[in-house]
């Protein structure tokens, strides 16, 4: 119980923590979105470092934990993320599907995707930091094997890049078909879509369609190498956002001015007039 004690006091301080940031940035700096979309990226892989880690917690107890608890668990977790950090990913596959579709600057998604990396990159030693204290036996192990983790690339990396393409087709298109609907009917919809993905690429490859995401669970793991790594999990997920991209406004706005794979037709017919030459006569 003093396990999941600090698990969750964990969690809340980073919820606490990462809503007073997003409060404080959109406050004083409103236009320094790559700021909200560091603190995004490092409350989303916190927490899912911290909501894995409570599960091997309750899996090392007499009572080993149920596969839907540890789903409710990714499930909450997820739709935590999405409440305080409303209107930001903390995905770099979203922020370069958004200058695709020349929503967003070039200098504006490069300072978004490095803030996202750097986000992971702080979630990772902090939560380096928070097992160093050893609160529970298990983070004792933890920080004793912190880098001899488990990856969660359990396929080869051609099959890993398909997996992590079909996650993100899917997230992609319903992002597409969601993206002008309200919050709250956009933040259950993409968490149980999220969660369903996860859960269905655990044999593979977690289902993360997150690049920043998964640097934090798992491009530290032995057992892959970094290109191998970078393949599955940069690769995979912007083939799939930008087929998802490309099958929803046919083209792909930043490189094709015209539709290539729709054809639109007039809505109203135009009444034929008289010509020249009937006016003439």
């Amino acid at each position: 119980m003093s396990g999941l004690n600090a698990s969750l006091g964990y969690f809340l301080g980073i919820v606490g923590v990462s809503a007073v940031g997003r409060v404080l940035v959109t406050r004083w700096r409103p236009r320094w979105t790559f700021l909200t979309e560091f603190i995004a990226a490092f409350a989303l892989s916190a927490s899912r470092i911290q909501e894995d880690n409570t599960t091997d917690d309750v899996h090392q107890s007499a009572a080993p934990l149920p596969p839907d608890v540890a789903i409710t668990m990714l499930f909450i977790s997820i739709t935590v993320h999405g409440i305080i950090m409303q209107g930001v990913s903390g995905n770099p596959s979203v922020t370069l599907m958004g200058l695709l579709q020349k929503d967003t600057g070039a200098v504006a998604a490069v300072l978004s995707v490095a803030a996202q990396l750097l986000g992971a990159y702080v979630a990772l030693l902090v939560t380096g930091k928070y097992w160093q204290m050893e609160l529970t036996d298990m983070h004792m192990i933890k920080n004793m094997m912190m880098s001899e983790c488990s990856t969660s690339l359990k396929v080869p990396p051609l099959q890993g890049v398909f997996a992590e393409a079909l996650g993100a087709l899917t997230f992609h298109m319903v992002y597409l078909v969601l993206k002008s609907r309200s919050q709250l009917l956009r933040i259950p919809i993409f968490a149980v879509l999220l969660t369903l993905i996860a859960y269905a690429g655990n044999n593979y490859t977690s289902g993360y369609v997150n690049p920043s995401l998964a640097y934090a669970m798992t491009f530290t793991c032995p057992g892959h190498t970094l290109l191998a790594y970078s393949l599955v999990y940069w690769l995979g997920p912007l083939i799939g956002m930008t087929l998802a991209l490309f099958l929803s406004l046919g083209n792909i706005p930043l490189l094709f001015s015209r539709n290539l794979l729709y054809s639109k037709k007039a809505r109203f017919r135009v009444p034929k007039g008289k010509t020249s030459e009937d006016k003439t006569s």
